[in-house]
């Protein structure tokens, strides 16, 4: 992810040099870009800071988060490389990291794993039977469970694009496109590190966006690349699918974009045109999450804000939490009224909406370095008292481990 200069005075963290987290190179404080700041109060939950060498670290499932029920579960480390991306299914959870292995977890323990030669796993994505990887190098791998391991093994099934389409239209220079000096590239190619993947509301559909600046846009059914745009001025750092056919991209030029999505019946295909820009700032929007009714769009920046937008007809500006110090990594939606977001300052902030508002009601520490993906669905096995709903949210760090928590919504008294 490209965040621009926004570490300072922060002695402690350990950057690698792999171009996530760039050194200062003047002594101003981060830009604060903000139509207005909403300062909330906050209560911290437990923190477990020792690790040891395993899989399974320290289960607490006692303690109590001043009664917000917030609590960390588990850690799951292997130690062999940072964690850039997570991704659930089921009883399952797949975690990436800068070491090319995507791990498969069950019941906080590895279930199997298995590795890619295309460089550091930067997003994953699952569809059915189907998983998707996007990598540094640019390459997206199509994985699937093997049916006769019981074991559950997984074999890779294809590349995005598919090499039949490659093969077919590298013969004709229409099909090319300019993408640096003295360089050109089939248009449908990621010519840089693809930093994240979504499906559509449908899930008919993959996104692809990329450092390339370029967002595509990809038949599942048939793996045909059927759209690319530049959608940005810099690298595209994220995106997201909401309903009604809007896609949300967020860049490190600054700025947050919505699409919209017009299907052309003549030919089945897709097309997507600029609806609104809705931030444009000096900070890099780093991560965009939408809750689960799509109704609130949530942008992450590298001056630790998440500002928010909510949709009626239109989306409209409601504000700014803020509750980080640093830059915030990442974003994910736990039903219409919790997002959670991890930043480089170690924490995970767990926000609850109430109408217009948004209070911090836990920040969640534990991570020696700085948490870099999340990912969030219910515990239906453990409902909470009083009607309220319960989520077990994973987070992955640069420290090299996933912590998983329990976290509940605290609505129904």
């Amino acid at each position: 992810m490209k965040l621009g200069n926004f570490l300072k005075d922060n002695s402690d963290i350990k950057i690698d040099d792999d171009g996530y987290f760039p050194t200062p190179n003047s002594d101003e404080s981060p830009p604060r870009f903000s139509p207005w700041n909403q300062t909330y109060p906050f209560l911290k939950s437990p923190c477990f800071s020792e690790f040891q060498n395993g899989v399974v670290l320290h289960r607490n499932n006692n303690i109590n988060n001043n009664n917000n029920n917030n609590t960390l579960i588990g850690s799951l480390v292997r130690e062999e490389g940072h964690v850039y991306s997570l991704a659930t299914a089921g009883e399952l959870l797949y975690t990436g990291s800068d070491s090319k292995n995507i791990r498969v977890w069950k019941n906080l323990k590895e279930f199997t794993g298995f590795k890619s030669s295309s460089g550091l796993v930067k997003a994953i994505i699952i569809s059915g039977e189907k998983i998707f990887t996007g990598h540094q190098d640019g390459k997206i791998r199509v994985w699937k469970v093997g049916a006769k391991n019981p074991s559950g093994g997984h074999r890779r099934a294809g590349t995005l694009p598919a090499m039949r389409d490659v093969v077919r239209s590298s013969m004709n220079p229409q099909n090319y496109v300019v993408v640096g000096r003295n360089r050109s590239r089939l248009w449908f190619k990621h010519a840089d590190a693809v930093s994240c993947l979504c499906l559509s509301e449908d899930r008919t559909l993959l996104y692809s966006s990329s450092w390339d600046k370029t967002l595509k846009v990809w038949r599942i059914s048939d793996s045909k690349c059927l759209e690319s745009l530049i959608v940005h001025d810099d690298a595209v750092n994220a995106v997201v699918a909401a309903s009604d056919g809007l896609v949300i991209t967020g860049s490190a030029d600054g700025t947050a974009k919505v699409w919209r999505r017009q299907h052309e019946e003549d030919n089945d295909a897709t097309k997507h045109i600029l609806e609104q820009t809705l931030l444009k700032q000096d900070s890099a929007v780093t991560a965009v999450a939408v809750n689960a009714a799509g109704t609130v769009v949530y942008c992450g920046s590298s001056d630790g804000l998440v500002n928010f937008w909510e949709r009626e007809k239109w989306l409209t500006y409601g504000g700014a939490l803020k509750g980080h110090n640093l830059a915030v990594l990442c974003l994910a939606a736990a039903g219409n009224c919790m997002v959670l977001s991890g930043a480089a300052d170690k924490t995970i902030c767990v926000w609850r909406r109430d109408g217009i508002f948004h209070t911090c009601v836990s920040v969640l520490t534990g991570h020696t370095g700085p948490v870099k993906c999340l990912a969030v669905e219910e515990d239906r096995r453990y409902p909470s008292k009083h009607g309220g709903r319960r989520w077990i949210a994973y987070s992955g760090s640069l420290d090299r481990s996933v912590k998983v928590w329990g976290v509940s919504d605290g609505l129904g008294g």
